[in-house]
């Protein structure tokens, strides 16, 4: 390998010696096993939301519970679906040789199912916290929630992103 493919692969993020190809063969993998992690989370919610409206109780709910398991709801729908899409897409588009577009596509599609993940989770955590206890006490369990996944699913690793895009310092 020329030391500018070399330099290529390095800018790119991929290792030294890797060739661009390689870079995006080896990132689509890793994504498809990153979402292997996140698909049982979010499938056990939205298999648990399913079962709820089947509960006796359901029957107690206020109108603002029954709002907020409707969001639960969707966002987990959603979740499912954003999360699923690059697998079943890279399935689809086996062979047709633009596995970068398809990587591009499927990291978008990672990122917002995890953002819709981290809305599930925490209107999974109001109505639950509400149900139980009080409408006070389950806003502020949600926002805890929500600052918490917010900060580790999405601040750090963007303000990580954004240092590692700073260009090195000349002193």
């Amino acid at each position: 390998m020329t030391s500018g493919t070399q330099e290529e692969a390095q800018q790119g993020g991929g290792e030294p010696g890797e060739s661009r190809q390689a870079r995006i063969n080896r990132e689509l993998m890793e994504l498809l096993n990153e979402l292997r992690v996140a698909l049982p989370g979010v499938q056990f919610l939205f298999a648990f939301l399913l079962v709820v409206p089947f509960q006796q109780r359901v029957t107690q709910t206020t109108d603002f519970q029954k709002d907020v398991y409707f969001v639960t709801l969707v966002a987990a729908v959603v979740a499912t679906g954003l999360l699923i899409a690059p697998a079943a897409q890279h399935r689809i588009l086996f062979r047709k040789h633009d596995k970068e577009a398809l990587l591009k596509r499927s990291s978008r599609s990672a990122v917002a199912g995890t953002f819709v993940l981290a809305v599930a989770i925490c209107s999974a955590v109001l109505l639950v916290v509400d149900m139980l206890f009080s409408r006070t006490q389950a806003w502020v369990t949600a926002g805890v929630f929500a600052v918490l996944l917010g900060w580790w699913w999405f601040a750090i690793p963007l303000v990580q992103r954004a240092r590692d895009d700073q260009p090195p310092d000349p002193a």
